[in-house]
């Protein structure tokens, strides 16, 4: 019996020890953490070169030049919203004018946005959304209501360029009657 009783104060002397020992110690990192590297660059919302929504031509349509004195040469112009030039403030004015007090008052001047051929369906019609809201806010600027101009895109459906200088005939914005 002697025996099993210095077992058990044995047992419990090493158990007692090892209550008290500490706990091991956390590791430590021999390094410092390299920091996370920035995300990469968003792509450019242009993808294709020359092809800037705020910069494409109007072709306004021969009703409209007609009902607003717009003549030949003033209803074909390239449109920079960044620089609008004097001589198309005048244009934008008269269509303002025609729209919101002359021979076509209480009609909805309707733009329509186009792209060149290259590229993909989706971002050609975004970017032909893009120019005709450009234009809108140009027209709205000198003076009729934003709610009187509809804006929609044809993206490149109909794009016919195969170069440069027919792609550019491609990014245009369409000023047409509405309702």
């Amino acid at each position: 019996m002697k025996y099993a009783a210095a077992i058990v104060l044995f047992s419990t002397a090493i158990a007692a020890g090892c209550a008290s020992d500490p706990p091991p110690a956390a590791a430590v990192p021999t390094a410092t953490a390299a920091p996370t590297p920035p995300p990469p660059p968003a792509p450019k919302a242009l993808e294709k070169p020359g092809d800037d929504p705020s910069k494409s031509n109007i072709n306004i349509s021969d009703e409209i030049r007609k009902a607003c004195g717009i003549t030949d040469t003033e209803a074909f112009f390239a449109y920079d919203s960044a620089n609008v030039r004097p001589q198309d403030k005048g244009v934008l004015k008269k269509l303002a004018d025609c729209f919101s007090t002359g021979p076509l008052k209480g009609r909805e001047l309707r733009l329509v946005g186009h792209a060149d051929p290259r590229g993909e369906e989706e971002y050609n019609m975004v970017l032909g959304g893009r120019r005709a809201d450009n234009v809108k806010s140009a027209i709205a600027g000198q003076g009729l209501s934003a709610s009187k101009i509809a804006t929609t895109s044809r993206g490149k459906l109909d794009a016919t360029g195969t170069d440069e200088p027919s792609w550019a005939k491609d990014r245009r914005v369409d000023v047409v009657l509405g309702k």
